[in-house]
């Protein structure tokens, strides 16, 4: 059945033997038909695949590690973020791995990271269950020709077994929980979680490794353009902040929704998918997004399901406020399928401040924006990594620190240079909390932002009058087209303006205790551009 699509370069070369049966590059369909057979999930009304993560509904950072090998050791932004193991460690997990899926049958999807030819990367996908790989297949950069899939070698492999557990005293992992990547052999192994996005971040934190290193900035930002592919505009921001929302505008041609390579031909996505958080998702307010869900092929993690009508309830967060929809980007239908597009015209840095201090919308120097790039300020949102339960400040270098595994000045000169060469205009905006902080104020209102947005993108804020954030130094608009005035200014949205200078000093503590560590690589033009205390 699937000998048609199978590829030359067989699995022996990743050390498996006595298989049961192989499952090669299976049609979405057909995936569904094991999916079904092994009881891994249920067909949705209208034919979402709905599935469960177990005990794992979101990132695990605290189980990834990196091997200390001779070929990358001198390059790893070594820390608490980027955690050493032995190439012991990896051998051992290994061949505990291909143990494990002796007489099992296995799922294979090849595909490429990266919608350019000139930088795509070759990659395989194998896994323990069906519906990861219907995920992979969703995620990545599909190959139809039969030919290239027979031809097809990997350059990067995914193996992902989550019924296997690591032995932490032996594997010396912190739990039974394990995604151990070896740049020299160029794989990762994932185990003991059945939250898909491992596999997805283990691709793109390969991706963050290699193309630097051939002058190529890789990002966490979603991208689209306006009228033509040369008016792009680029938004960072962690999981949550709104990336995937705000790029998904019916005015605009989505190119990808999370990862990117910015090279000098321009902007190219990383994926052939889209992989949004989807809980309380408004039809009104995220049309496109919110369709998707309800399409054949979308996987939808944890998502509550009512077990006689198939119905999904997509406001219910029993399993988790992180629940997620894995889908083709072909499911969007504003969007360009191709990936690709030229050089960006606006740069926006979301983010979701649980503090309530930043403005809603402002313009950043080239100086503000590098050093707010390399600070990464946001909240994680609830459920986006285990053991989160509520929003929490934090910092996260180039907006996606976890998946970054050179030192951040190489992403942060990069950005700069490329935002130097083709005269980006920087913008930061404030999709958490205005009049007061989490628990006392609100959410920015979606319409809103939505609003400043496009305002910026349109140029019609250019030629308005901006005031001078006393904290930030920011460029903020006195006003925006549809948006209240009274909004634009954080402090006057508090009840109690004293609070909010307590609250704005002990923010811009933060900023200077995080940034620190980064002082010696920094300029003094940077540095210049720290927050003030009020």
């Amino acid at each position: 059945m699937t000998d048609d699509y199978r590829s030359n370069y067989g699995l022996e070369n990743h050390g498996f033997e006595n298989l049961e049966r192989e499952y090669w590059n299976l049609s979405t369909p057909a995936l569904y038909e094991q999916v079904v057979r092994h009881r891994e999930g249920v067909i949705a009304h209208l034919g979402a695949l709905v599935v469960r993560t177990g005990d794992h509904t979101g990132r695990s950072p605290n189980d990834k590690f990196i091997v200390r090998e001779p070929s990358s050791e001198d390059k790893i932004w070594w820390g608490s973020i980027n955690q050493d193991c032995t190439e012991q460690n990896f051998n051992d997990l290994h061949q505990r791995m291909m143990s494990f899926f002796q007489n099992r049958s296995v799922f294979i999807q090849d595909c490429y990271a990266g919608t350019d030819p000139n930088y795509r990367v070759p990659i395989r996908i194998i896994t323990e269950t069906a519906w990861h790989n219907v995920f992979a297949r969703n995620l990545f950069v599909r190959i139809f020709d039969p030919d290239q899939l027979r031809n097809h070698v990997p350059e990067f492999t995914v193996i992902c077994a989550p019924s296997l557990n690591a032995i932490p005293e032996r594997h010396c992992t912190s739990s039974g929980a394990f995604i151990v990547l070896h740049l020299g052999k160029r794989i990762v192994l994932i185990g003991g979680t059945r939250y898909a996005g491992e596999i997805k971040k283990s691709v793109f934190t390969f991706m963050n490794y290699i193309l630097p290193q051939q002058g190529v900035m890789a990002m966490h930002c979603s991208a689209n353009y306006g009228q033509d592919r040369d008016d792009v505009a680029l938004f960072f921001g962690l999981s949550g902040t709104g990336k995937t929302t705000l790029s998904n505008d019916v005015t605009r041609t989505l190119i990808g929704d999370d990862e990117h390579g910015w090279s000098d031909n321009g902007i190219f996505n990383f994926e052939g998918g889209c992989y949004a958080k989807v809980i309380r998702l408004s039809p009104e307010g995220e049309p496109e997004i919110y369709q998707a869900t309800r399409r054949f092929g979308t996987v939808l993690e944890n998502v509550k399901i009512d077990a006689s009508r198939r119905r999904v309830d997509l406001d219910d967060a029993t399993f988790t406020e992180n629940t997620r929809a894995g889908y083709p980007i072909t499911h969007i239908p504003n969007a360009d399928y191709s990936g690709i597009g030229g050089h960006p015209k606006n740069i926006i840095f979301l983010t979701a401040d649980a503090f309530g201090v930043m403005p809603p919308i402002a313009r950043l120097t080239p100086e503000q924006a590098q050093y707010h790039f390399m600070a990464g300020y946001t909240a994680k949102v609830a459920g986006t990594e285990t053991g989160i339960t509520e929003p929490q400040a934090t910092f996260s270098t180039c907006f996606g620190a976890p998946f970054m595994p050179l030192h951040p000045t190489v992403y942060a000169r990069l950005l700069a240079e490329k935002v130097k060469q083709h005269n980006v205009r920087m913008w930061m905006v404030n999709t958490g909390w205005t009049g007061g902080p989490h628990g006392v104020g609100h959410r920015m209102e979606l319409a809103y932002t939505r609003q400043m947005v496009r305002a910026a993108l349109s140029g019609d804020l250019d030629d308005i009058e901006t005031v001078t954030d006393p904290v930030f130094g920011f460029a903020i608009p006195t006003q925006v087209p549809g948006v209240p005035a009274e909004v634009l200014l954080p402090r006057n949205t508090w009840a109690d303006p004293d609070a909010y200078d307590t609250k704005a000093r002990d923010l811009v503590g933060r900023f200077h205790a995080y940034m620190k560590q980064f002082e010696d690589q920094t300029s003094d033009a940077v540095k210049a551009a720290a927050p003030k205390a009020p």
